[in-house]
């Protein structure tokens, strides 16, 4: 049926297909292993709905920025950290690729050195899938 929906030119429609036969198939799958797919739904639609990667990713980062305005982590080389900025210190730890600077310069200590481990790792999975988003919208122009 999506090939049918794919072939007519209606992309949205085969996708729409396409995540209900995962859903389906995750109906099908041990308990155990049914978590994972409920995250995959939730945060990505499988793959089909990446702005659901962006706005996580935008959630995210509001949050991070939220918590290290209200926790500054102390710099490394005290006098020779840039001035600490938590919107560019949340960017720099959720996005995988750039490199701004503020998390190389500050150190977050205890409890808050472990949280920002989250983000990294999620920031990697969502910003991976949002590139694949946009380059699957590219693709069919």
């Amino acid at each position: 049926m999506a090939a049918s929906y794919r072939a007519a030119g209606d992309d949205t429609a085969a996708r729409t297909v396409q995540l209900a036969k995962h859903r389906h198939h995750r109906a099908t799958l041990p308990r155990w292993t049914r978590p994972w797919g409920y995250l995959q739904d939730i945060t990505v639609g499988y793959g089909f709905r990446p702005w659901r990667a962006a706005a996580w990713l935008i959630a995210l980062m509001t949050a991070g920025a939220a918590l290290f305005a209200a926790h500054h982590p102390p710099p490394l080389k005290p006098g020779e950290a840039p001035q600490f900025n938590p919107v560019i210190h949340t960017l720099d730890v959720l996005l995988p690729i750039i490199d701004l600077g503020q998390e190389k310069a500050f150190n977050p200590e205890d409890w808050y050195q472990r949280l920002a481990f989250a983000p990294t790792v999620l920031g990697w999975v969502l910003a991976t899938t949002v590139a694949a988003g946009v380059t699957r919208a590219l693709g069919r122009q």
